[in-house]
């Protein structure tokens, strides 16, 4: 039988075994041969000369492992998921695995252009994924619609590296770096680093760049948008970071006054649209712009190394979301709207997957003992270190209106009657809900050992 030798010495077996009737066993070759990958990448790469393009540094490693250990969780969700598809499953996983190592180059990169070559993995990849049922008009209509916008921001993302190059003649961070200490920065550099940074900010579906969110998530397979709303969003929020503080520090006064803007009407606006939603992708979409105006927090505060408190804010926001579309694929399952009404009396038919999903939902509203709180409080503390009380104000008052919509979907489980459906999850679901919601408990109560990482 065929194998394929892969990087880090892991083998992948034949396509053949991708057809095979047990629709299990490619997500495990897979599931293996990242971990394998995951062990030896770090010297594989720490000894390459790389030409300045890119950087192993503790930052890097530490969103890496996230980012492959998210990885880990999407890919113990999809085998189940694609059970009646397992044709589609062997795309979905090789496609995922372009998304993982665009994510990996955004964590490492040194060079604006490796910036956009991991932007464009990641970017190719997803469009593919949300428009892949093909059959499904809401699929087609999400992959559609956010190709168009994508591609939109990748063209201004491309143009304003240019303008960046063109005016501090480097494309490296250390060099744009030296250009703007050395004074005297051109309208062009300006022109340029704004650019970027609305290209950015419409990654992050942070306000006003933020309506293709909604539609994206609610059209594309609930995998799909799991994978958009962890794994992606992390990733883009870590690429901004790194570029901004090993970058464009130097241009932060012009930059911070419009973040902040952004920062503050993103928390409020992802957070009151979210309590007018039915659909609970739809929810978790606004959720996620209202977590996209915390995570600004961290790019705004720059003065002091917050690079710590978006890597556990990004833990627990990735653990929070995982574990609640954990829950609610299953309870979604053979249905075409994703109601909240679905987990009416979710807490009679099931206790564990209710209780998994209460869980989930509290981390991301920012109860305690839960990792939510304390990703919260770290954000917040560097924002108030650096200045900015009001917008950390805002941002609580904020969050207090997010614990609304949360308690929606905690509600309808607790206190709506029941239908006669049984919802069940398979154990590998079950596997998921309960170790993320077991991290989340863990990381909340002794967060000291996660916050060393950076």
């Amino acid at each position: 039988m065929s194998r394929t030798v892969l990087p880090g010495g892991g083998n992948l077996k034949s396509a053949k075994d991708f057809s095979s009737r047990d629709h299990r066993r490619p997500c495990g070759y897979l599931f293996v041969n990242v971990l394998e990958w995951a062990q030896t990448a770090p010297i594989i790469i720490g000894g390459m000369d790389m030409s300045r393009m890119m950087r192993v540094d503790h930052f890097s490693i530490a969103f890496s492992g996230l980012s492959i250990f998210t990885a880990a969780l999407i890919f113990a969700l999809s085998s189940d998921f694609y059970k009646d598809e397992p044709h589609h499953l062997s795309d979905y996983l090789a496609i995922l695995l372009f998304v993982l190592s665009g994510t990996l180059v955004l964590f490492s990169f040194w060079n604006l252009v490796m910036l956009f070559l991991g932007i464009e993995i990641v970017s190719i990849s997803l469009y593919i994924m949300a428009g892949s049922r093909r059959f499904d008009i809401r699929s087609n209509e999400a992959g559609f619609k956010y190709f168009l916008m994508g591609s939109f921001a990748s063209g201004v993302l491309l143009f304003g590296i240019a303008l960046i190059y063109g005016a501090s003649g480097s494309f490296e961070l250390d060099k744009i770096a030296a250009y703007v200490s050395a004074g005297a920065v051109s309208p062009m550099f300006l022109i340029g680093t704004m650019l970027m940074t609305m290209a950015l900010l419409f990654k992050v579906a942070a306000v006003p760049f933020h309506f293709w969110s909604p539609d994206v998530y609610e059209g594309s397979p609930s995998l799909v948008t799991a994978t958009m709303a962890t794994l992606v969003k992390v990733a883009f929020f870590a690429a901004f970071y790194r570029l901004m503080v090993n970058g464009l520090i130097g241009v932060h006064d012009y930059t911070g006054d419009i973040l902040m803007i952004v920062a503050a009407a993103t928390m409020i606006i992802g957070n009151l649209v979210a309590l007018t939603q039915d659909n609970f992708k739809r929810l978790l979409a606004y959720s996620g712009i209202s977590h996209a105006g915390y995570m600004l927090l961290a790019i705004l505060s720059l003065q002091t190394n917050s690079s710590s408190a978006l890597l556990f804010y990004g833990t627990a926001y990735v653990l929070a979301t995982i574990g609640a579309f954990a829950v609610a694929i299953p309870v979604f399952s053979g249905m075409k709207y994703e109601s909240i009404s679905a987990f009416n009396g979710l807490g009679k038919k099931n206790p564990v997957m209710a209780a998994m999903l209460t869980m989930s939902m509290l981390s991301l509203a920012g109860i305690p003992p839960l990792a939510g709180f304390l990703g919260k409080y770290y954000i917040f503390s560097e924002a108030i270190k650096n200045g900015y009380i009001w917008l950390t104000v805002v941002a609580v008052v904020a969050s207090i209106i997010g614990v609304y919509y949360y308690f929606k979907v905690i509600l309808a489980m607790y206190t709506k009657d029941a239908d006669e459906v049984a919802v069940k999850a398979t154990p590998l679901y079950l596997v998921v809900m309960i170790l993320c919601v077991v991290l989340s408990l863990v990381l909340g109560i002794y967060p000291g050992v996660f916050t060393q990482l950076i």
